[in-house]
């Protein structure tokens, strides 16, 4: 599964449990925070849940989550 720049930079902001369930459950919530004009970061985390959710916690541990905002 092959994660965007940007979804990896999302995820390293919201992956404070340090699980692949953790991180989906933070960012369960914050998408509820988000208001219906927030078409870009709806989009966006809604992208990041779905291969989020495709993956495995194998898998998920190989990801490198530190941000790259370059």
């Amino acid at each position: 599964m092959s994660f965007t720049n940007d979804e990896m930079n999302l995820m390293c902001i919201y992956n404070s449990g340090g699980t692949r369930e953790g991180l989906i459950a933070e960012l369960r919530e914050m998408r509820g925070y988000l208001q219906e004009d927030e078409t870009e970061l709806l989009s966006l985390t809604d992208s990041a849940l779905r291969k989020l959710e495709a993956i495995t916690e194998s898998e998920y541990a190989e990801l490198d989550l530190f941000p790259d905002f370059t």
